[in-house]
């Protein structure tokens, strides 16, 4: 399954999930408003571990 690029960014489960739901709203104001979202899910998962990347690595 291909990652959104966003995903990188917006790490919680939760967080995903209203991603999703705010990008099938149509309209001018949504898309603001997804903009607003990403941008302050963004700053607020900054310190969290993505949970996509698996490290293989043992060093």
């Amino acid at each position: 399954m291909t990652q959104k690029k966003v995903f990188e960014w917006i790490k919680t489960p939760c967080g995903r999930e209203k991603y999703t739901y705010l990008n099938t709203k149509k309209g001018f104001l949504a898309k603001i408003r997804l903009a607003w979202f990403v941008i302050f899910a963004a700053i607020e998962d900054w310190n969290i571990t993505n949970p996509d990347q698996i490290e293989d690595s043992e060093s």
